[in-house]
């Protein structure tokens, strides 16, 4: 199940979210271009990594990816649901809601496995705030999803928030059976990272609201 785009239109241009789509894959490109050696310092000093806690690299995490899947799954989330959320907040509040969200993000894969010496990278965190404050405001949204019937591709649009209730669900089972294998919790899917920024958007979106210029529009689907 693979989301291509959303229904929900945008009223103004994305310019954060194109901004931070750029920006990600500027600094992916300069990550490849390293050897392999420098590369992993690289990770090392920019990385969160929870036995060797800065809040810097809270930040910095947040742009670091593992691969070109990891980084190119992000940005595509981040533009089909970002745009979105941006039209909502504005440009100034969406951008501080995206930092918020991956700070708690991170905040809580450190809390669940504080002990780990693995660098933690990826905007996944705060893409997953995105994704929560869409299903909250734009619930009955179409998603259009590539789905795979046995040998069959076919699309089919599924109502956002089914398609976000599952993702989360999926993290959050996921994240749980981590907690009784070691080894899982050791490295792989920062699943505790996706369940805090799902749930920091959630109540972000409430607390932040949409900008004054939307407030009172009718064609919001709230």
């Amino acid at each position: 199940m693979f989301p291509l785009r959303d229904t929900q239109p945008s009223y103004s241009k994305p310019v954060v979210t194109i901004l931070l789509i750029v920006v990600n894959i500027l600094v992916f490109l300069f990550e490849f271009s390293l050897d392999p050696e420098t590369q992993n310092a690289f990770i090392a000093a920019y990385g969160l990594i929870p036995d060797q806690f800065h809040f810097f690299n809270v930040i910095t995490s947040m742009f670091l990816h593992g691969g070109w899947m990891h980084v190119l799954g992000n940005m595509w989330i981040l533009w089909i649901f970002g745009d979105n959320v941006e039209d909502l907040l504005g440009h100034g509040k969406y951008l501080l809601f995206y930092l918020l969200c991956g700070v708690v993000a991170a905040l809580a894969q450190v809390a669940v496995n504080p002990n780990s010496p693995i660098p933690t990278v990826g905007a996944s965190g705060a893409i997953a705030g995105i994704m929560g404050a869409y299903m909250i405001r734009f619930p009955h949204s179409r998603i259009l999803t590539l789905l795979l019937i046995v040998f069959f591709f076919t699309t089919v649009e599924i109502p956002a928030w089914i398609i976000l209730i599952f993702w989360f669900a999926m993290n959050f089972f996921s994240g749980v059976g981590t907690l009784a294998d070691s080894q899982a919790s050791q490295g792989g899917v920062a699943f505790f990272a996706h369940i805090g920024g799902f749930i920091a958007g959630i109540a972000l979106i409430s607390v932040m609201g949409p900008r004054q210029r939307l407030s009172s529009r009718g064609d919001l689907d709230w």
